[in-house]
């Protein structure tokens, strides 16, 4: 078991994960390392609301490749990534207020704003919106990211 606790943004959040390697013996999943329950706690400093969470997971990491302590931290950091890269897609892209919603389509146009901002950071590019709109007005420009 590992527990963090952390104060900011107006709120104070516990978090506590406890693993297991075993499930009372029917923990038996292939490549499956560890399983975990995460709780979390927010109290909002000032209306002293409380909001609790459960999660549980699975995990392929051994307890030797990662205790209680790094696996927090592993689901901390995970969310860390996806903020930032959902931002950069809504703030560059607008795609919250995308249109596309039959069939595949919010998946094909995720994976192609996806391949852009890779293919951005790739070329070395930290400021995706700006080079987004170079590509808009230069074709050229574009298709040499392409490497045509």
């Amino acid at each position: 078991m590992h527990e963090t606790v952390d104060k900011g943004h107006g709120r104070l959040e516990t978090r506590r994960i406890q693993t297991s390697t075993t499930i009372n013996g029917f923990l038996d999943f292939p490549h499956c390392g560890q399983v975990f329950r995460l709780k979390r706690e927010r109290i909002f400093l000032k209306t002293g609301k409380v909001e609790r969470e459960t999660v549980y997971g699975l995990t392929s990491l051994t307890t030797g490749r990662a205790d209680p302590a790094r696996l927090l931290a592993l689901s901390r950091g995970h969310w860390s990534i996806e903020n930032s890269s959902h931002y950069v897609r809504d703030m560059t892209y607008d795609e919250d207020r995308q249109q596309v919603r039959r069939k595949n389509g919010p998946q094909v146009m995720a994976a192609l704003r996806n391949f852009a901002i890779s293919l951005l950071h790739l070329t070395g590019v930290t400021k995706i919106a700006a080079a987004v709109r170079a590509c808009a007005r230069s074709t050229r420009r574009t298709l040499h990211l392409l490497g045509l």
